[in-house]
């Protein structure tokens, strides 16, 4: 499960670029109640989404043209340099070389060989996300990827991590669930799965699919539809797991919703 005690290759940050931070903070406000604090002028608007004081995302206003609306996953690193070396030995790409941000951290922007991207967090004073697996915030992320055994073996250079499988519902082939190095079930924070088996990842092209926890997925999903996002997935259940769905905030970025995930953190 997904946790504050971040270790190598584990999900540390999430943020959101978004061509309208001001209609942003209404629709994630209204949707998964997060009210929204400028990280300070020195950070280019740069600024933390917060739930019950506690940081569960970033968030950053970015010109369409400089890069489209959509979530990141930060991975951490305990040596951004070395990372970047990795993700390139194996095959991915070094969008951004590793930048300190003040003394909160060094961060690199990447893509994984199949172009999904995704960026790594080396921590200073700010270690991560204060909150997560916990409805409003993060509580698991999905690769879709056209090469499921490429993604796995990329990963696990660059970042060590190690797998497990699961049968697919209905006899759709496995399930590859994640995890740290040496952490085991335990650990699991993110999924695996071919582009085609994920609605509307035929159109973005492979891509981590952040999932917000909420104790109650249709209404997630009717505030926001009311608050102007679209319905990508109606909200399913899953066997044993939960209610998840999946959906795009007004200007395009994608997120799910998923109830029922571990409430631990």
């Amino acid at each position: 499960m997904l946790t504050t005690r971040y270790v190598q290759g584990s999900p540390n940050w999430a943020d959101l670029a978004t061509p309208d931070i001001e209609g942003a903070k209404t629709y994630y406000g209204g949707v998964l109640g997060w009210n929204h604090v400028s990280a300070g002028p020195q950070f280019g608007g740069y600024g933390m989404f917060q739930l019950d004081g506690k940081t569960v995302a970033g968030a950053m206003q970015l010109p369409a043209e400089q890069a489209p609306p959509a979530w990141t996953l930060y991975f951490q690193t305990s040596d951004a340099t070395a990372t970047a070396s990795a993700v390139k030995d194996n095959g991915g790409t070094v969008v951004n070389e590793p930048m300190d941000v003040e003394d909160l951290g060094r961060m690199t922007l990447c893509a994984d060989p199949a172009g999904a991207p995704f960026a790594t967090w080396q921590p200073g004073k700010n270690s991560g996300l204060e909150a997560v697996d916990a409805p409003g915030s993060l509580c698991w992320a999905e690769l879709s990827t056209p090469d499921t055994t490429a993604a796995t073996n990329f990963y696990g250079s660059a970042f060590g991590w190690e797998t497990t499988t699961m049968p697919m519902p209905g006899g759709g082939g496995d399930y590859i669930m994640v995890h740290p190095a040496g952490k085991g079930a335990d650990g699991m924070f993110a999924g695996i799965v071919p582009t085609d088996a994920v609605p509307g990842s035929a159109a973005t092209g492979p891509n981590w699919l952040l999932y917000f926890g909420t104790s109650d997925c249709d209404a997630a999903v009717a505030a926001s539809d009311r608050l102007g996002g679209t319905t990508v997935q109606e909200p399913t259940d899953i066997e044993g797991v939960g209610r998840f769905a999946v959906v795009s905030d007004p200007y395009g970025a994608r997120l799910a919703f998923m109830q029922g995930a571990s409430q631990d953190a």
